[in-house]
């Protein structure tokens, strides 16, 4: 029986300070019991000789600080998990919160995990089907690899993180493949949102979701994150599943983050952000990969809402660096009814091209994607030039040009967050919008794609 202490000495936020403790651990789970027999979860943030300072998971209202007891369990916060996690909803500490059975775990996991070791990473090359073109077709998703989204308020990011979690597939294999959908700080109509869209489409059978709610304590919304992790990892590396995980919105951690950091008086970095934040987010994205040896996988899709609509921010600005390329969301595309508003010049995938070609998509996929990449930039300044001169100061070229973009953005990005589209599918309506241009402008494609695929579309 855990040694119970009555020794609080003062509580400020969501830290509490205990004396008088003896062999406690960083990290160490703690249990506090109120007068009433109500208990509540802390973890040890700090230990100053026989001083413990602990972090609050639950509301800090109603301890006594005289007659509320304290109690160390002796382990790190843990997770139990088994294969029954899946087609289930639990909050950002793992407790069911969908009406059913708490699970029976078949084994229990520190959820703080172990680093991978860089010497055992396998590398990303197989190509995930998202069934979004502008991500499939010009940002290829490979299985292993870490692809944030930078969003912003007001965007449609939880519509876009819906429809990959509900259509995403590894092409070309018969293995299991799960999500893993971690949502941080959002509110219930959101959270509604994602469990009746998951469940109205099935989707919901293969995904376990964590879900912590704005009204939570910002404590729960640092352990969510890496509950999602933990999970991930038992189905990826025990299962030998692939498993896709999505987690939205890593802004609303940092901020829970930051407000233990300024409870704890400690000297803040960029914008009042921690300055281990770099570290601490390394520790959630660098838990997925692939492992030698292991069928299983981890992809990791977070999502961020960029305050003030700011790359330079230190959330996506350290994400960035973390992670292998960005999905950038344009609020102008949005305006203009474009739908996902994905923005695919500053987008990047630095694993795209180990992702694509002969036997992952399609032969032409490479230089189809550099083509559409280069047809749409100059596009897009045509149209700029037309705005300042005026449309008779274009030539018939630069004018097709400005027409390819208006058709790129209608027909190839803008595909609503119903359609799922197959990667050949993808493929043919690129080939369909590089057929507005006279051949002799697609520089960027062989003669022997250009043969099979661009004549065919002009017999048509």
């Amino acid at each position: 029986m855990p040694k119970e202490y009555r020794t609080i000495s003062e509580v400020a936020g969501p830290l509490m300070l205990v004396r008088g403790v003896d062999n406690v651990a960083y990290n160490e789970l703690g249990e506090i019991e109120l007068t009433n027999g109500e208990k509540r979860r802390c973890r040890v943030l700090e230990v100053d000789g026989t001083n413990v300072l602990v972090q609050l998971f639950e509301a800090s209202t109603g301890i006594n600080l005289s007659d509320s007891k304290v109690r160390f369990l002796g382990h790190q916060m843990e997770l139990g998990v088994s294969e029954d996690m899946l087609g289930r909803v639990f909050d950002g500490l793992g407790r069911p919160v969908d009406g059913g059975s708490s699970i029976i775990p078949e084994k229990r996991m520190d959820i703080n995990g172990t680093p991978m070791n860089p010497a055992a990473r396998s590398y990303p090359q197989e190509f995930i089907q998202t069934g979004v073109s502008a991500i499939d077709g010009l940002n290829t998703l490979v299985r292993g690899q870490k692809l944030p989204v930078f969003s912003a308020s007001g965007l449609p990011h939880a519509e876009l993180a819906a429809q990959i979690a509900r259509q995403a597939k590894v092409k070309g294999t018969d293995d299991s493949f799960a999500v893993v959908f971690a949502a941080m700080g959002i509110t219930f109509e959101e959270s509604d949102y994602f469990v009746k869209s998951f469940r109205e489409t099935g989707a919901i059978d293969r995904t376990v979701m964590f879900s912590n709610l704005a009204n939570d304590p910002a404590i729960e919304r640092i352990a969510t994150p890496k509950m999602a992790m933990t999970a991930a990892e038992y189905l990826a590396f025990d299962k030998g599943m692939h498993v896709l995980v999505i987690m939205t919105d890593i802004t609303n951690y940092a901020d829970a983050l930051r407000e233990v950091s300024a409870a704890r008086k400690e000297v803040p970095g960029r914008r009042g952000y921690p300055g281990y934040m770099y570290t601490d987010l390394a520790s959630i994205y660098e838990r997925a990969g692939r492992q030698n040896g292991k069928n299983g996988s981890i992809t990791l899709i977070p999502i961020l809402s960029m305050p003030e609509d700011d790359k330079t921010h230190p959330i996506p600005d350290l994400t960035g660096y973390i992670t292998e390329g960005q999905i950038i969301l344009s609020r102008d595309l949005h305006r203009r009814g474009i739908t996902p508003p994905i923005d695919v010049l500053p987008s990047l995938s630095r694993l795209k091209d180990k992702g694509i070609g002969v036997g992952k998509t399609r032969e032409d996929h490479s230089n189809t994607m550099n083509q559409l990449f280069s047809a749409y930039a100059r596009g897009k300044e045509c149209k700029e030039l037309m705005i300042i001169l005026g449309e008779a100061a274009l030539t018939d070229v630069d004018r097709l040009y400005a027409d390819f973009a208006v058709a790129f953005e209608e027909k190839y990005i803008s595909q609503g967050n119903e359609t799922d589209r197959s990667i050949e599918e993808t493929l043919d309506i690129g080939w369909e919008l590089l057929s507005m241009l006279p051949r002799s402008e697609l520089r960027r494609i062989s003669d022997e794609y250009l043969d099979r695929y661009y004549i065919e579309k002009q017999v048509e």
